[in-house]
């Protein structure tokens, strides 16, 4: 019996949330709806306008895989995080969030380092999508030294973020993760995280997939832009030449799942959207936490449906505790 359901690699990001409007990314020259990579001057300037013009919403642990461990963990998994903080307040503020929420981690024998946590500035605009900025700091300094190999070992799924792949030592570690995984009978699940990820990475994340990973999450744009192809149904079939299996979201119109024989259609659960934030991440919780703990997967794809509706009908991309059960009980 393995230890862990989901064993994470991710980019340790402290979320500081604001709700704007569409007029600030034109005046700021922003890229609407994408995750853009700045250095920590061109974050901290946008940041100053942000809180002068608007005021923070909110601040909380974040990164795209810690998210979905937090989603996971939430449902009743267990699962370990390897990342890295470095030592300063927002480094303990993440190891706190992480020990909080029943997430094992490498940094419980590791400190952080000399530098500054990684920060993310999530812009929510009127039409409830996310737009990020997000500095790295120390995260991009990840290596294959921060993986904890028999908690891995010990593991039912390795996840990989795809944000990794702006980093050369972060990518490595993937490669060397997927590695380890493959050689004690551990699945690999990656998401490709991101449009831009796809667009400006694509030779590092066919790095990170190698000869193929057992699990894909993807959403439409994703993994249109990842195939070349227009057609959901042939989205499917090419990327069925990369995983066994493959989970593409299609936002408002809900999701596909393939489960290496039989594709099926996830209905959405219409809300009115607040903040489209952690709608991926949650979804990918939900999901692994159900096909890791028995679920098939279109039981687990109503479930992780179901849950990424809750999550973009508040602000924020995590759900209360308690809401968990409550998604739990409806798909039983």
């Amino acid at each position: 019996m393995k230890k862990y359901h989901i064993y994470a690699l991710g980019n340790a990001l402290v979320d500081k949330e604001f709700e704007v409007d569409d007029s600030f990314f034109t005046h700021e020259s922003l890229q609407k709806g994408i995750m853009t990579l700045v250095d920590e001057d061109s974050h901290e300037t946008i940041f100053e306008r942000l809180m002068k013009k608007y005021g923070l919403k909110k601040r909380a642990g974040g990164g795209s895989a810690a998210n979905t461990l937090y989603a996971a963990s939430q449902f009743g998994a267990n699962t370990f995080y390897s990342c890295k903080v470095a030592n300063d307040e927002f480094g303990d503020f993440y190891l706190q969030e992480l020990g909080n929420h029943n997430i094992d981690t490498n940094l419980d024998s590791i400190r952080g380092e000399e530098g500054v946590t990684g920060k993310c500035l999530v812009m929510v605009s009127p039409d409830a999508e996310r737009t990020m900025l997000t500095y790295l700091g120390v995260s991009e300094n990840l290596t294959a030294t921060d993986i904890h190999e028999d908690a891995l070992a010990n593991s039912k799924y390795l996840y990989l973020e795809g944000y990794l792949v702006s980093s050369d030592s972060a990518r490595v570690a993937c490669v060397k993760a997927r590695e380890i995984a493959e050689k004690n009978g551990v699945k690999t699940a990656l998401t490709l995280s991101d449009p831009a990820m796809v667009q400006f990475y694509r030779g590092g994340l066919e790095d990170m997939i190698g000869d193929g990973v057992d699990l894909l999450f993807a959403n439409k744009v994703e993994a249109q832009t990842w195939t070349g192809e227009d057609d959901i149904d042939a989205v499917v079939e090419a990327l069925k030449k990369i995983t066994k299996t493959l989970v593409i979201t299609l936002g408002s119109e809900g999701a596909l799942v393939f489960d290496g024989e039989t594709t099926t259609k996830i209905d959405s659960y219409p809300v009115k959207a607040v903040d489209s934030n952690g709608a991926g991440d949650m979804f990918a919780g939900a999901f692994l936490y159900g096909i890791s703990s028995g679920q098939d997967f279109a039981t687990a794809g109503r479930l992780a449906s179901m849950s990424a509706a809750a999550v973009v009908s508040q602000f924020g991309p995590r759900l209360p505790a308690e809401q968990h059960q409550e998604l739990l009980n409806k798909v039983s």
